[in-house]
């Protein structure tokens, strides 16, 4: 390792436990707890509010105590192969992991903004191990009993919603490449859903196609 590789390492490891210690801090100052007592924290984010097709993916994971994982961060922030990476390694040492999904019918159903909620119970329900405290990326999630924490650009800021950010955008993704093999005509696997320009002409020339968010998409089916 060169001495400009060994510089960079130590950035990176002071980047990351000051977002360690971001979030342990708005924890402990939030539940009244001093250095010595414990908690679980998993971080909640989501992938998926925006686009015209596809599910919304809620992430929640708990990451260990005893070490940090490099190069977390929004996941809007990082490569895909960066975020393939990632995601492979917080599924390997995370104490737990979970994605929620809400289908683009129940989207239709009850919101967006409710099936993301949704989708983060479901996420949190999947935990493998139960937290004590949930820090979350801006929201407070309905009908939870345990403490949340809500952190405005959170995925930036804390660790542990960082990776819950890259579970969900990567899951997200990989669906909506495999929905591009069914549905090759929309382009899924290039814009993953979102309105670009190619998006919507997909849907004046064919239709909306099953995974299509019928609520988001009125205005564009009938011009």
């Amino acid at each position: 390792m060169t001495e400009k590789q060994k510089i960079k390492l130590e950035m990176e490891k002071e980047r990351i436990k000051g977002m360690r210690d971001f979030e342990n801090g708005q924890i402990r100052q939030f539940l009244g707890l001093g250095d010595g007592c414990t908690f679980i924290a998993a971080g909640i984010d989501e992938a998926g509010r925006g686009p015209l097709a596809g599910p919304v993916a809620a992430g929640a994971v708990i990451l260990p105590a005893d070490h940090d994982i490099l190069y977390l961060n929004d996941s809007k922030k990082l490569s895909a192969k960066k975020r393939d990476m990632l995601f492979d390694q917080i599924r390997e040492e995370a104490v737990a992991w979970a994605v929620g999904l809400a289908s683009p019918a129940r989207i239709d159903e009850i919101n967006i903004l409710q099936a993301t909620y949704e989708a983060m119970r479901l996420a949190v329900s999947k935990l493998g191990t139960a937290p004590t405290v949930l820090v979350n990326d801006a929201v407070t999630i309905p009908g939870m009993a345990i403490p949340q924490i809500p952190v405005i650009k959170g995925d930036a800021k804390c660790i542990s919603i960082a990776a819950a950010s890259i579970l969900a955008k990567v899951t997200r993704d990989r669906i909506m490449e495999e929905m591009d093999e069914k549905y090759p005509e929309y382009g899924f696997a290039k814009h993953k859903g979102y309105g670009t320009r190619e998006h919507m002409e997909a849907i004046r020339k064919y239709g909306p196609c099953p995974i299509h968010r019928r609520s988001f998409i009125t205005r564009i089916v009938q011009e």
